[in-house]
């Protein structure tokens, strides 16, 4: 019999206080169609440029394969996020290059449907995701860059404890654009020592 590890489904699952993360699976096809469907408008000046066939069914296929190789890999973490009360999902973060040795550090980034957006849920599922990152992943140091005009998530990072380090010129092409952004960073001894305090 031949193992087929694209079937295989990994099992990670963590908890906030409004929102439960979970990886991803070919099930969910249709309700993150429809999400990144709705929310185009306002999800495509933050984004990669969205492929030909992002919301299609092999896009989301060939998506959900890379998420388990990288999963395997131990590179990156992609989740889902879902609304506890109803079960909807409402959005996507993904913890990526994931790197130890000296480093022990990983870049993290996200999206959220528009009519879930600036309700407080990327807080939560932020909170839940660096807790994983600094406990279990025994990580040093999280990454996060974001475009100077996209005001949400600068709140998002800046109210999660990210400290903004500076600019990167031209750092990544964003809706086809090579665009600046912002690289903020949160350390695991300044959070333990925050958590302290608070």
């Amino acid at each position: 019999m031949l193992a087929l590890p694209f079937f295989s489904r990994p099992k990670l699952t963590l908890k906030g206080t409004r929102v439960t993360l979970r990886l991803p699976a070919l099930s969910d096809y249709h309700e993150w169609a429809a999400l990144r469907h709705e929310s185009r408008a306002f999800l495509e000046p933050w984004e990669p440029r969205w492929a030909r066939d992002e919301l299609e069914r092999a896009g989301w296929r060939h998506r959900i394969r890379r998420y388990r190789e990288e999963f395997a890999a131990g590179t990156a973490i992609a989740f889902l996020i879902f609304e506890n009360e109803t079960g909807r999902l409402i959005g996507g973060v993904t913890i990526g290059n994931i790197r130890y040795g000296v480093s022990q550090s990983a870049q993290i980034g996200y999206w959220m449907g528009e009519r879930y957006a600036g309700k407080g849920y990327m807080q939560d599922a932020i909170g839940a995701l660096i807790s994983h990152a600094f406990g279990v992943m025994r990580l040093h140091r999280i990454e996060a860059a974001c475009i100077p005009e996209n005001a949400r998530s600068i709140r998002v990072l800046e109210k999660a404890g990210f400290t903004r380090e500076g600019l990167l010129r031209s750092y990544l092409r964003i809706n086809g654009v090579w665009q600046d952004h912002y690289i903020y960073a949160l350390i695991a001894d300044e959070r333990r020592d925050a958590e302290t305090k608070g």
